[in-house]
This record gives C-alpha cells, structure tokens and sequence, in this order.
C-alpha cells in the first residue's frame, strides 16, 4: 500500500477521480441520455421507441431548424471576431504603462463577473421598441428621428443580439491574452527595435507568432461558448422575431420542452456536437504544430 502511494502515477489517478466522477455523472451520462433519445420519438410523459434517423431526416429538411443553424454560424462567426479583434485590442492597451492600470484591469472584468441572465435584462431595456435608453440618447443627439426597433426586424435583431454577446466575452478574451502578453520578454521587443523594425513588425513578427497559442486556446473556447449560447438569446428575444435569432440551443429547448418533443429537441442538440468537436479538433491539432507553438517554420 504504502509502495501505491508513494506513485506518483497512482496519486495522480486518485486524486483526478472525484472530478473523473462528477464529469461522468453531470456530462458523459447527460449527453449519452440525449444522444440515444435523438434517435427515438421520445415525448414529455412517455418513453420513446427507437425510430433511427426519422429526427434527422426531418430536421434536414426543416425551414426553421436549417434557419437556427444558419443563425448560429452568423452569430458565431461575427461575435468572436468582434470579441477577438476588441480583445486583442483591450489587452495590448492594458499591457502598457498606464495610470490607474490595475483599476482598468479590475473594471473590464464586470460584463464577465455580472450574471448572465441579469445582464441580458439589461439589454433587454435597451433595446425595448418604447423605452430604449439608445433610441432616446440618439434622438437627443439629433442622429435619428424615430426609435429603432432594434427586436422586431430581423436583422436588428441578430445584431443586437451579436452586441450583447461582445460585451459580455470582450473582457475573458482580453484578460487571456493580456496573461499571454505578459509572458513575452521585453528582450525580443528591444532586440527588434536595435534592429530598427516599427511598431507594427514588432507586433507581426514577435507578439503575434508568440501569442498564437494563446489565441488558439482562448479563442477555441469563445467559439464553443458562443456556439452553445443559450441564456441571452433566451432572455432577450426567444428566439424572435419570426425565429431570427433562433440558435440551436434555443431551438432545441423550444422543440424539446416547451413543445414536448423531447426526441426531436435532442436530435437537434445532437446535431451541434459535430460543429463543437470540429473547433476542438482544429485547435489541437494546430498546437501540435511547431509553427503555432513557436512562431517558426514547421
């Protein structure tokens, strides 16, 4: 026994198998559940008979499934370039001598620390047809003559949509990469300066290639929280106007709870896991590449 404990391989294992417990009762034994009921015409109070592919079939050719799909890719798409390209902003500013810094580090973290749902009812009132703070701050500014009606057109809508997203992930993208940052040695900036190289090829040819994992990681996990978004779109529009800003988590509620169909809602969540283990497997294996790790030619 005492030989056991003195490996570090059999530590490693048993202090790794409370949390291996915990993810196989809360995640594996969930998705598995969802995945066999997918493939069944399960309903809310009776169990379901294996009906195969029947669920697919019909949600391939449902308008308003293959619309939830299309709403998803735009909005994850969009959301996480916003939120990298403003991230990578927020950090390389962050990452100067500023005054005040540590308080502007503290500050950038409240769109992520504030509850979701709470922050969601916050742009909820802006974006109210009646009521909104933005409609009526640009009317006062002379910039507009009428309310937008940023929730009932469509497009309004998934924009909207897309800007609350930014908000509440610009500051988990910014922190990251300003960790990542803070691990580049001054040095190399120095020693591309005496060389006399400018602003932008110091950070074409050092930040950047040195800063590459970091993005893949923390951009990797912006894309899977936006994809599997449930909560602000829920909150904010339900998925109108005229199924807009469905995603296919939201999507996947309606028809599954709401709607009763729990076979037909599990299918569609089904169908985001090829999506998700796309991004995963794009980020892994562009790690194991040396030109992601190091910056250098494979």
């Amino acid at each position: 026994m005492n030989r056991l404990f003195n490996n570090k391989h059999f530590l490693g294992m048993l202090f790794m198998l409370p949390a291996g417990v915990l993810l196989l009762v809360f995640l594996t034994y969930p998705l598995g559940l969802g995945t066999w009921l997918g493939f069944t015409d399960a309903k809310i109070g009776r169990a379901g008979h294996w009906i195969g592919l029947d669920n697919f079939q019909y949600l391939v050719g449902d308008s308003v499934a293959r619309l939830a799909l299309f709403n998803t890719l735009f909005y994850t798409v969009v959301a996480s370039a916003l939120k990298f390209a403003l991230g990578l902003w927020l950090a390389l500013l962050l990452n100067r001598r500023l005054p005040f810094k540590s308080f502007f580090r503290a500050v950038i973290l409240l769109p992520f620390i504030v509850p979701t749902a709470l922050s969601a009812i916050a742009f909820w009132w802006m974006y109210d047809a009646q009521f909104s703070v933005l409609s009526w701050a640009l009317e006062r500014m002379g910039l507009i003559h009428t309310y937008i009606d940023f929730l009932g057109d469509p497009w309004n809508a998934r924009f909207s949509t897309i800007a609350a997203n930014v908000w509440r992930g610009v500051p988990f993208v910014a922190i990251c990469l300003l960790a990542g940052l803070q691990t580049i040695s001054p040095s190399l900036y120095e020693a591309a300066a005496l060389d006399g190289a400018t602003p932008w090829q110091r950070f074409r040819h050092v930040t950047l290639p040195l800063l590459t994992p970091i993005i893949a990681v923390v951009m990797t996990f912006s894309v899977l929280f936006t994809f599997t978004d449930f909560q602000l779109i829920y909150v904010i529009t339900r998925g109108g106007p005229l199924n807009a800003t469905h995603l296919m988590a939201t999507l996947s509620f309606q028809r599954a709870i709401p709607g009763g169909s729990l076979g037909e809602g599990a299918a569609l969540a089904t169908l985001m896991i090829p999506f998700l283990l796309s991004a995963i497997l794009f980020s892994y294996f562009g790690l194991q590449r040396r030109k992601w790790q190091q910056g250098g030619r494979d």
